[in-house]
This record gives C-alpha cells, structure tokens and sequence, in this order.
C-alpha cells in the first residue's frame, strides 16, 4: 500500500494537514509518491521545500515526481534564464497566471515598483538556496509498481512507457486525458486540476486544486484498488 500526493503548489498548512491524515491511516513509515508541483501560486513554497527536504532527510519513505512548475522554476534560476517552450513567449515563469511571484516571495524576493528582469532574477539567484534547486533538479520523472505508473502530467498514448519523452510526461494535456483505452499499467497523475482527485478507467487524476485553494486530498493505492484520504478517514475516490 502507498499513497500518492497530487500539486502541492506553495501550500504548506494543507500539505501539513494530508501528511498527517497519512500518518493517522497508515503510520510514520507509510509509503508517499509526492506527484510534483511543489512550487508556485500558493503562499509558502519555500516551506513546503523545507518540510519535504525534511523528511527526505529523516529517511521517510517518500519519492519525488518533478513538475511542469518545479522545471521551469530551475530553469529561470540558471545563469540565463532558460524559457520554457511550453509557455507564451509574452510569459516569464513569473507571470500572475503561472504563480512564480508569490514562489519568490515566500523567498524573500521584492516586487515593489517596477522592478527589471535583471534585478528580479539576480535576487532570486541570490536568495533561493541550493539545496531546494538540488531537489527540484533531482527529482524523478516517473516512478513505477507492479500495478501502477507515476508520473506528474501523463503520457502519450500508444508510446511504451520506457520511451516517452520529459515534455510530454511534465505537460501533456490534450490527447491524454480524453484517451480511454488500457495502458500498460493504471497511470497515477496530477498537473490538471479538478474538484478533487478522481479515478477513470485507465488512470488516476490525484490533483484536486490546491493551486485553486482547495484541499489536498492524498489518494490511497493498494494494487488497482484506491480512496480518497480526508480528515474523516477513507472515501470513495470519485469517479470520472
């Protein structure tokens, strides 16, 4: 049995609150897939990276899916910032619509004024510690059960698993989440967000909006059987 995490997205308290729901469920060495998207939107990344680095540290039996969001905050921390073919070339990762101000902010980053690139990102280079680009870096793509198959967005249908490419399983949206036929496993994912995570015939959405302000619902796995986790215990994970 393990359990999966859908995006976090800077929202401490709610992913403080579904740890211990976990913990209450299934105890301290309970098995997490954290489904990537720790970063942006919410008000406390930098907290979220701090508890998680945490309790890789402890030895907790955690894994670390990357995220769309978690790549191009890295990517905007390297010496050039590195733009993310994904998004509209009027877009920098920090744009409202994509969060990555209230990231810097919760690293002590100003935008008072009318800052320039420049001065915004040298800050950032300055005030966001290795150690959160060192895990964001080194989280995995995917991560694999005899039943299951992790990965943060999703994966192109009809490619095997052991061959589809890093865009696709950090942003693919369209082509995937309107396919019904079987994969090679029950796929595990997060990256579009809905009401609350949901199971399909041949995946599971776990991100139910946090980024949005919902809760964070962490999803029970036992083979190809799953529930939702709330304050109240086990729930029937709905159905898509």
């Amino acid at each position: 049995m393990l359990y999966a995490v859908g995006d976090i997205h800077g929202q401490l308290s709610m992913l403080e609150d579904a740890l211990g729901w976990i913990e209450r469920d299934g105890g301290p060495d309970a098995k997490i897939v954290f489904m990537g998207d720790y970063t942006d939107r919410g008000p406390n990344s930098r907290g979220v990276l701090d508890l998680l680095i945490a309790g890789r540290d402890a030895g907790r039996n955690w894994t670390f899916l990357k995220g769309n969001h978690d790549r191009m905050f890295t990517w905007f921390l390297e010496p050039v910032a590195r733009h993310d073919p994904h998004l509209f070339l009027e877009y920098t990762w920090y744009h409202e619509r994509l969060g990555g101000q209230t990231t810097l902010q919760s690293y002590g980053v100003s935008f008072e004024g009318r800052r320039r690139f420049g001065d915004v990102h040298a800050d950032a280079r300055a005030l966001v510690p290795q150690s959160h680009i060192d895990f964001l870096t080194t989280a995995v793509l995917t991560h694999d059960t005899d039943d299951l198959f992790f990965v943060h967005a999703g994966v192109k249908p009809g490619v095997p698993f052991k061959d589809q490419v890093e865009n696709d399983l950090l942003w693919i949206r369209e082509g995937f989440v309107d396919h019904t036929a079987p994969y090679e496993k029950l796929v595990v994912h997060g990256h579009t967000a809905l009401d609350h995570p949901t199971r399909y015939v041949n995946r599971i959405n776990t991100d139910g909006g946090a980024g949005y302000g919902r809760p964070i619902y962490p999803v029970v796995l036992d083979g190809p059987d799953a529930w939702m986790l709330t304050d109240q215990g086990r729930q029937t994970l709905p159905l898509g």
